[in-house]
């Protein structure tokens, strides 16, 4: 079974809230979304979250960059298993249309065509796309399966006078996790973080993430004046270009580094791993190019002896939530995991299943073909800025 034709579009969704970190603000998500037709009619459907800040790439960037691309000879093999899906999509290679050092630009873009490929066959092989990581050699060490997962909360850089109520919310919630957004202009972190801690209670485990807003030069300063709110974890704290300046500050911080902005392929892990920079990965789907790059980024932190993540972008629709869920259902190991926030985030979805996570962010295993959720195309079409077709 072959590909036939391949739709891309750029979306806005709507936000229920401005969102807000160090590094932007937004009240609505510009993505983008493939869709994947087989030469039978089966449809997939994958999702990308550009991000000009972490790959450079944007919406309408994505859609000239596929048109670059020399689709009709990458993507017309026909396919009857899944090791063949799996070369297919390693074989797949953009247009390289801006200059691009680290391996990153592109990858939301390919990581909704990559879905929309996997979502297709899997439904043609009557299957859910978790069971690809059975058929990646390099991915075996990180193999699992479970039945439900159990999200983390976030709480963005939001006023003072409403962190109280956030906190006590997430902790009513059975939140066992919580990510904190830190270094925001204008705002006490020490003082947000004690806030925090007073109403989320003692057994919540707390990390920051400073989005890159944090220099080196002050990086000592800061852990110190946070570590008696117990932090388990500092993610991103100063800007990528400074990475070789964090790896020789690490050892003497004695709180853990998890990478995010610095980590976006494999060029970036290799990097960090001969730096010694982090101790963990933010692993995202859409910034790390797509579901089979990133578990083999899990994979390299795995034999390296770090920790790593499931990230998510604020935004997503159901069609990430949905693989993010595959994804870590499927994989060992994940310290933290983030995503599925759909019903409590988004005005409006594109699914017509609700992957929402549940109390206490606990969410089950999606078992359905593919994906497992069915994308509403009339939504699309509301959502829709722009589209592109190429027949094959």
């Amino acid at each position: 079974m072959r590909l036939r034709r391949l739709t891309a579009y750029t979306i806005r969704v709507p936000l229920k809230r401005a969102f807000r970190h160090a590094s932007a603000e937004r009240i609505e998500s510009e993505n983008v979304v493939a869709r994947c037709e087989l030469a039978d009619g089966t449809i997939g459907w994958g999702e990308g979250v550009p991000r000009s800040y972490v790959t450079g790439e944007t919406p309408e960037g994505c859609l000239i960059q596929l048109a670059s691309s020399r689709l009709s000879d990458q993507l017309t093999n026909d396919c009857t298993s899944w090791a063949e899906v799996i070369a297919l999509c390693e074989r797949f290679e953009l247009a390289e249309v801006a200059d691009n050092p680290r391996g990153c630009y592109g990858n939301a873009l390919r990581c909704a065509v990559e879905l929309s490929v996997l979502d297709a066959f899997g439904r043609l092989f009557g299957e859910p796309i978790s069971r690809i990581v059975e058929h990646l050699p390099q991915a075996q060490a990180i193999r699992k399966h479970s039945d439900q997962v159990r999200y983390s909360t976030t709480i963005d850089a939001e006023s003072n006078d409403r962190l109280w109520r956030s906190a006590l919310k997430m902790r009513v919630y059975g939140f066992r996790q919580c990510k904190v957004k830190v270094g925001v202009a204008g705002q006490s972190d020490v003082e947000r973080l004690r806030i925090i801690r007073r109403w989320l209670g003692s057994r919540v485990d707390i990390r920051v993430d400073a989005n890159e807003a944090w220099p080196v030069e002050r990086l000592t300063e800061r852990s110190e004046a946070i570590r008696p709110f117990n932090v388990s974890c500092i993610e991103q704290p100063c800007p990528h270009e400074q990475l070789a300046e964090l790896a020789q500050l690490r050892p003497k911080l004695g709180m853990p580094i998890m990478l995010d902005e610095s980590l976006t392929s494999r060029a970036d892990a290799e990097r960090a791993i001969a730096l010694r920079a982090c101790d963990l990965f933010n692993i995202r789907l859409s910034k790390c190019g797509g579901y089979l790059r990133s578990l083999e980024l899990a994979a390299i932190a795995h034999e390296n002896g770090l920790g790593y993540q499931l990230g998510c972008h604020p935004g997503e629709t159901g069609i990430l939530s949905a693989a993010g869920r595959h994804w870590a259902t499927s994989v060992r190991g994940i310290r933290y995991w983030e995503g599925s926030y759909d019903r409590h985030v988004l005005r409006e979805n594109v699914t017509r299943e609700d992957v929402t996570f549940g109390y206490g962010g606990i969410a089950r295993a999606l078992n359905g073909l593919g994906l497992g959720v069915t994308v509403d195309p009339q939504a699309i079409q509301r959502l829709a800025t722009r589209s592109e077709s190429f027949d094959f």
